[in-house]
């Protein structure tokens, strides 16, 4: 059996290699991705026509593991808590530093009108009341590294710190507190179907927080998906998820999606990060939501070495020494 650290590393890991397959294939559609790559079954460059990340080399990370690293390193600075208007800040700093570099993978559309209320003045329970994209989702790992999982509601008032500053919805907060909550259960030695189990319980106690908007219920949905899910027939269900749960960027799609890939490969999350990255609509998301609670569920065995080889040299990464400090707040 992994130890708890080496469950947090590969949570780590998980998010960005599942972030790195789905890298080329994000905003493409399922027909389209099986027309330029066939089914992903490594890393691939993206196209020079596309609309993100055109040139970016096999193996490159996105806004997803930027952005969950920059959250990592304010737990850090900060005690495991979160400052609403420093973090608002670093994501504007952030922007401008990937800018600068000539990316176009820069805040979402919920983060965004965020932050530029909170500069305006606006409080932070105002600032993200309409944020309902899977961005909460797609950063929140490390408050699952930093947090136990045998409080839910505790993990669950955590995910709220670190999210309502762009995602203070009901559903965008489900989905957050399932990533986080899967990825704490396997930290903590929880199976894969454990951490499900988790997760729904954080996702119902999730949607009563934030503001309310009209949308479906995550905990439901994540439920839906897992039934879904059928291992002897990965092909089918993959196409199944994708024409009922959907891919795009709402949390209600995206969020149960990855948790319906990983009940369709529920002891191989590199195949269920390559199902992911094949999916096509917001795929890197999904990829590395998925490659997360995978890793942190399955440990070393979760991901094949040279893939986090590929990697740790194409976007020069330590998550292992992220993953070590972060523990040290559980």
């Amino acid at each position: 059996m992994t130890t708890p650290t080496e469950r947090a590393e590969s949570a780590l890991w998980g998010l960005a290699i599942g972030d790195a397959l789905g890298m080329p294939t994000q905003l493409m559609s399922r027909s389209e991705v099986e027309r330029r790559f066939g089914t992903i079954t490594t890393f691939e460059p993206a196209a020079a026509d596309h609309p993100i990340a055109a040139g970016l080399p096999a193996g490159s990370i996105t806004d997803d593991t930027e952005q969950a690293i920059l959250l990592a390193r304010h737990l850090l600075a900060h005690g495991g808590h979160v400052d609403a208007a420093a973090f608002a800040r670093e994501l504007v700093a952030w922007e401008d530093d990937m800018r600068a570099r000539g990316s176009l993978d820069l805040l979402g559309p919920s983060t965004k009108a965020a932050v530029a209320a909170i500069l305006a003045g606006t409080p932070v329970e105002d600032a993200g009341r309409f944020g309902t994209t899977n961005g909460a989702a797609m950063r929140v790992t490390p408050v699952g590294l930093s947090t136990p999982s045998a409080d839910v509601p505790g993990l669950v008032d955590r995910v709220v710190e670190a999210s309502k500053v762009t995602h203070n919805t009901g559903v965008a907060l489900a989905g957050a507190s399932a990533v986080a909550a899967a990825v704490s259960a396997g930290i903590d030695g929880a199976s894969l179907a454990e951490a499900f189990g988790v997760a729904i319980e954080a996702a119902r106690l999730g949607a009563i927080r934030g503001r309310w908007v009209a949308a479906a219920d995550v905990s439901r949905r994540i439920e839906w998906a897992i039934g879904l899910a059928d291992p002897a027939d990965a092909y089918g269900s993959v196409r199944t998820l994708y024409e009922l749960i959907g891919t795009s960027l709402a949390t209600q799609e995206s969020v149960p999606a990855a948790f319906g890939l990983l009940a369709t490969h529920p002891d191989d999350p590199w195949t269920a990060c390559l199902a992911a990255a094949s999916l096509g609509g917001d795929s890197d998301t999904i990829a590395a939501m998925a490659g997360a609670i995978g890793g942190a569920c399955m440990g070393t065995a979760a991901f094949p070495a040279d893939a986090i080889d590929t990697v740790r040299r194409v976007n020069r990464l330590d998550l292992e020494t992220l993953a070590r400090d972060l523990l040290a707040l559980r």
